[in-house]
């Protein structure tokens, strides 16, 4: 049960721009879910102009909401919006709870039994989240046009909800995804076996409709398990971006790959390259602001 009274709580946080790029941050506190059992905390990002138009707005959700300032996700925002490199969008940060068991693969948890509530989130996002958002703003109903995104864990957790759910998403994007998630412990016999999300990729008879934005830094990390002199995060990445096509994507078409060359597992080189995503997932037209 929602308790949530959206005039009487909201509150607005103002960032200023002298030229029309103003990003209207709204924050909606006491969201509790059923299924997460917590309070969820959220911003929802408004677009310049929103509260002057009457038009409905394309939906990006975003894992690990708490890290917008890191991100510094309000800025590059505001400053794309100025130069009209993105079209407008409502943005939906979701805070955080336990990332170890709430991100992950919602139909089957990791060897360690990490992402035992993944499928509990995946329901929170469908079932309590959006109806809500939808209610509350003017969202636009193609889910083409619509997206989910994270980084690290909620990038895993966002491929995971994208791919599963093509009639809500239509665009994926991962940061330093956490690809790695295994059904089983690591082999040396066998060290890119029992990968979650490949293996499933691989195992699918459709191409649900959707387009997937995938980045990796070149320092995300240092592990190299199978000893390939490719380090363990681009290789997963790769290796998802091969299971897409095997089973019939459109790497031209369907799938954007940006390797940063010292990108780490931060933050920091996740916010330096959010621009290229924004741009990929929400391009100017002649039709949008």
């Amino acid at each position: 049960m929602w308790l949530f009274k959206r005039e009487a709580i909201r509150k607005f946080f103002h960032f200023f721009s002298p030229d029309g790029g103003r990003v209207e941050v709204e924050e909606l506190p006491g969201l509790r879910s059923a299924w997460l059992k917590r309070e969820v905390r959220v911003r929802v990002l408004l677009p310049p102009g929103y509260a002057e138009s009457s038009r409905s707005y394309p939906l990006l959700v975003l894992n690990d909401g708490q890290d917008l300032e890191a991100l510094r996700f309000v800025r590059v925002l505001e400053r794309l919006y100025r130069k009209g490199k993105v079209g407008h969008f409502i943005a939906v940060a979701v805070h955080a709870g336990d990332r170890m068991q709430e991100y992950g693969t919602a139909g089957r948890a990791d060897y360690m039994n990490r992402g035992r509530k993944a499928g509990a989130y995946t329901r929170f996002l469908l079932r309590e989240l959006l109806p809500l958002l939808r209610q509350q703003y003017r969202i636009d109903t193609d889910p083409k046009a619509h997206a989910i995104a994270g980084f690290s864990l909620g990038g895993l957790s966002a491929f995971d909800v994208g791919w599963h759910h093509p009639e809500v998403f239509g665009q994926i994007g991962v940061f330093s995804g956490s690809l790695w998630w295994r059904s089983k412990p690591f082999r040396e016999e066998a060290p890119d076996a029992d990968r979650i999300v490949q293996t499933y990729v691989e195992a699918s008879n459709a191409c649900p409709p959707l387009r997937f934005w995938l980045q990796a830094g070149t320092a995300d990390e240092q592990a190299d398990r199978n000893n390939n002199g490719i380090i363990d995060a681009i290789d997963d990445t790769l290796d998802l971006i091969r299971a897409l096509e095997t089973v019939g994507y459109d790497r031209k078409k369907a799938i954007r790959y940006v390797e940063v060359k010292g990108g780490e597992h931060n933050p920091q080189t996740w916010g330096q390259i959010m621009p290229d995503f924004l741009q990929w997932a929400f391009p100017k037209r002649a039709t949008n602001k």
